[in-house]
């Protein structure tokens, strides 16, 4: 078998994500945490990158099937190919729920990017439009972190339209979205907000599932990215709170 090498902690990675958050303050910016642990971050890169170089470029490395514990308290399903076994290379920091995290939070995000795209055409107000197209706009660009992530650990990236074959916490059953699609005007504002709360309670007990399983989430990347999912929809959700009371 060949070797097998497993790039951890591309800075360009975290130099993009620390980019991307302040190019969408909308609801945080001091808290979120891959901006203030930006250095650290950056350092334990180039030191996993030196082990690296240093290592014997003769060692082979031999993959290990992963069929771990699912992540914990998590009920879902997904196609995709997401239920197959999860290959780790040996060596590897990551864990099969991380993969898991990962691709699920994609079509987790997927979802959220549908019901932000509907706010224009039913007639949202302007506040519920602004905040529809940061939801757009922020989690695409987290989607292709979590693509780039999964590729350059061997893993299967699903795309945007993975929502529609999976069911994860706070996702819209295909009722609700029907009832969403049909809304129009302040009905819509309701009905958005009520369920992108939903939704977004939903990302935060992925969040806590990951890190309740045994040895995942201790990746620097997976780790980064599932605090600051913590911390944006957390704001996020009490944001959405007070717009729906002002309704």
């Amino acid at each position: 078998m060949p070797s097998v090498r497993v790039e951890h902690n591309s800075p360009s990675t975290w130099l993009r994500r620390a980019v991307h958050c302040r190019s969408f303050p909308c609801v945080h910016t001091s808290t979120t945490l891959p901006v203030r642990y930006l250095p650290s971050v950056l350092l334990f890169a180039v030191l996993v990158a030196g082990c690296s170089a240093k290592s014997d470029p003769n060692a082979q490395q031999t993959a290990t099937t992963d069929t771990a514990m699912p992540m914990a308290g998590m009920d879902h399903t997904m196609d995709h190919g997401m239920n197959a076994p999860v290959t780790i290379p040996k060596g590897a920091i990551f864990t099969a729920a991380d993969v898991h995290f990962m691709q699920g939070m994609i079509g987790h995000h997927g979802q959220a990017i549908y019901m932000s795209r509907l706010a224009a055409a039913n007639g949202a107000n302007p506040r519920l439009l602004r905040f529809a197209l940061k939801i757009d706009q922020s989690q695409r660009a987290e989607i292709t972190l979590m693509q780039e992530w999964l590729v350059a650990n061997q893993q299967m990236a699903p795309d945007t339209n993975a929502y529609k074959t999976m069911s994860m916490p706070g996702m819209l059953t295909a009722a609700q979205l029907k009832e969403l699609e049909a809304a129009r005007g302040p009905e819509f504002d309701r009905k958005f907000l009520t369920m992108m709360i939903q939704h977004h309670e939903g990302a935060l007990t992925m969040v806590a599932d990951l890190f309740a399983t045994p040895l995942a989430g201790q990746e620097v990347d997976v780790s980064v990215f599932a605090n600051d999912v913590q911390t944006v929809q957390t704001a996020e959700i009490a944001l959405m709170q007070q717009m729906l009371a002002d309704l």
